[in-house]
């Protein structure tokens, strides 16, 4: 008979009513020993014969039999549900099951459940259910297989003889606690195998190090004058000082050894001196085939230039063309990248010089001490600009190099020739600005040297003053020589009293030479303003700079002024910014094209300075 869905058709479309089950599946009973019960495999429940009882299966359509309709009253109604089950404890063997038949004895129930599997305890109640423990696991889901199953005993049809069996797991403390005692090993087992992996991968312990003797000394002694054995002999040297072997009879023998060690030292240098030489070699070797390399590229590339010609261009297939074409590009990309990688190399190495010939900046300097000092500073800002407009060349060059590198027309011999020349002149700007540079830092340095002896020819000049202020007061606090004396003291003191009022005099002409030029009014900078007008124009860039924080260009600063004047020109407003740096200051930002001057207002920080 085909199984039966429950609205009467059939569940399989391929079953043969002549074989009993699908064809090409050997019929199969999930009761025979051995086999388990999968969720994923298609059962069918059969009829289950044992020796004194039957079990039944459920069955969707009661009553129909290959066509015929039957009064068993063993078949179950269609519409009972499943029986349902609970969750499954950890480590369940034992099943619960109900249903069971009130003539039903325990030698019965052994001979249903015993072919599930071994069974250890059956203990069963006066209530129509009992519990049964299995002696291993998977036996419990063959168990739980009878479920929804009639069972009858013999060929009764008394009630007391039949009923409908329900099976489900069921929680023991001796199935935990087995579990448990079993996840206790697994996790014993694990930490083993995890510490015999461990030491599997820790490193080998050193070996031991011998104590001091006398003969061991002797052995190390000559075992440390071998480069091959020097590692191993200082770590057991520095072992036996560590552990305060030395006394006054073996001092000898730890200097001698510690003095080869430091013989060591000698050769080490010598080692590090040849791999440094050699690693030299084989930078300047690199340097020599990368450039070697780019010749050639060079050269491959000029082939293609000079295929792309008319007088050779015409003679080529249009298929020919476009492969020449994509080699050209291809052979020119590859060369710019080599070309940038070279230059980043000797880019990297002129940085390396220039920091090492870089020296401190110098410090701020007040504005009162000399005029060398705005020379320094005036110097100072020159370089930076020389230093900008270097960095603007240079990058000038970089995207002239770029742009006669991308895919292009071919050109012309007399464009080629134009392209090198511009090239020519700015390398030969580059290396005038590069002197330039030199030589402003030269300037710089003799600046230094000059303003740092001003200092101290001012300091000397100070304690000079200082002291002959000293001898100007000290003549006061002298107490009065007495007047009568004899004659010969009269006139030996009237000699020596004319020298010290010679030397008094002296002095006090330094002094009121000095205090006349202290009394003497200084004179004060000229103005860097001087007109009512020019302040005028002061104020209002002051409150328009101070409007915008990040600065203003002079054509923006003049635009503004226009407004209110048209006479104003860019000329005038610039000169008149450039005799107040402590009002004003210009900074220059971007490089080639894109180098842009602003102008900022500096009058707060300026008030601190003046």
């Amino acid at each position: 008979m085909a199984p039966m869905g429950m609205t009467g058709q059939p569940l399989m479309s391929d079953f043969d009513p002549g074989l009993g089950m699908m064809t090409g599946i050997a019929p199969m009973n999930p009761m025979m020993p051995g086999l388990g019960v999968s969720q994923d495999m298609p059962v069918v429940k059969e009829i289950i014969h044992c020796k004194s009882c039957t079990l039944f299966p459920s069955n969707p359509n009661p009553g129909i039999h290959d066509g015929r309709v039957s009064v068993c009253p063993f078949v179950p109604p269609a519409d009972l549900p499943p029986p349902a089950t609970r969750q499954r404890p950890p480590g369940c063997k034992t099943v619960f099951v109900g249903g069971l038949p009130e003539n039903a004895t325990e030698q019965l129930i052994v001979e249903v459940f015993e072919q599930c599997g071994e069974i250890i305890a059956i203990r069963k109640s006066k209530k129509n259910f009992c519990h049964i423990r299995f002696a291993e696991e998977y036996t419990v889901d063959k168990a739980l297989f009878l479920s929804g199953y009639r069972i009858r005993l013999g060929s009764s049809t008394d009630k007391k003889d039949t009923g409908r069996l329900h099976v489900d797991f069921a929680q023991a403390r001796d199935d935990f606690y087995e579990w448990e005692c079993r996840q206790r090993m697994l996790a014993r087992e694990e930490r083993h195998r995890r510490r015999i992996e461990e030491d599997l991968m820790r490193p080998p312990s050193p070996p031991p190090i011998v104590h001091y003797s006398e003969h061991e000394c002797g052995q190390l002694g000559e075992m440390i004058k071998d480069d091959s054995k020097f590692p191993e002999v200082i770590r057991i040297l520095l072992t036996w000082v560590e552990r305060g072997e030395v006394n006054r009879r073996n001092a000898n023998n730890f200097y001698s050894m510690i003095q080869s060690a430091n013989s060591h030292i000698r050769r080490l240098m010598n080692e590090k001196a040849a791999h440094e030489k050699e690693m030299e070699e084989a930078k300047e070797k690199f340097m020599n085939a990368l450039s070697g390399i780019l010749v050639q590229f060079e050269q491959i590339v000029s082939v293609f230039h000079a295929s792309a010609k008319q007088k050779a261009w015409d003679h080529f297939s249009k298929a020919q063309r476009k492969n020449l074409d994509m080699w050209r590009k291809q052979a020119e990309e590859i060369r710019n990248i080599h070309n940038e990688e070279l230059m980043g190399i000797r880019r990297e190495e002129e940085m390396e010089m220039s920091d090492d010939d870089m020296e401190d900046p110098p410090e701020n300097r007040d504005a009162d001490e000399t005029g060398l000092a705005a020379q320094a500073e005036a110097l100072k800002e020159e370089n930076d600009s020389l230093r900008c407009q270097l960095d603007a060349y240079r990058n000038e060059v970089e995207l002239l190099k770029q742009e006669q590198g991308k895919a292009q027309p071919p050109r012309t011999e007399e464009e080629d020739a134009t392209r090198q020349q511009q090239l020519r002149f700015l390398q030969q700007a580059l290396q005038g600005m590069q002197q330039q540079l030199l030589n402003t830092r030269e300037e710089l340095k003799k600046q230094e040297a000059e303003l740092e002896k001003t200092r101290e020819e001012k300091v000397q000049l100070e304690i000079q003053l200082q002291s002959v202020k000293e001898k100007v007061d000290q003549p006061s606090l002298l107490p009065k020589q007495p007047i009568q004396e004899t004659t010969d003291t009269d006139d030996r003191g009237s000699d020596e009293s004319a020298d010290q009022g010679n030397q008094d005099s002296t002095v006090l002409e330094v002094a009121s030479a000095s205090q006349e030029k202290e009394n003497q009014p200084e004179k004060g900078p000229s103005s860097p303003v001087k007109s009512e007008r020019e302040a005028l124009l002061v104020g209002i860039i002051s409150t328009f700079l101070h409007v915008h924080p990040f600065g203003a260009s002079i054509e923006y600063i003049c635009s503004y002024l226009q407004r209110l004047d048209t006479k104003i020109s860019t000329t005038e407003v610039e000169t008149l910014l450039g005799r107040l740096p402590n009002t004003f200051r210009q900074e220059i930002s971007g490089v080639g094209a894109s180098l842009e001057k602003r102008w900022k207002f500096c009058g707060f920080q300026g008030i601190k300075m003046t």
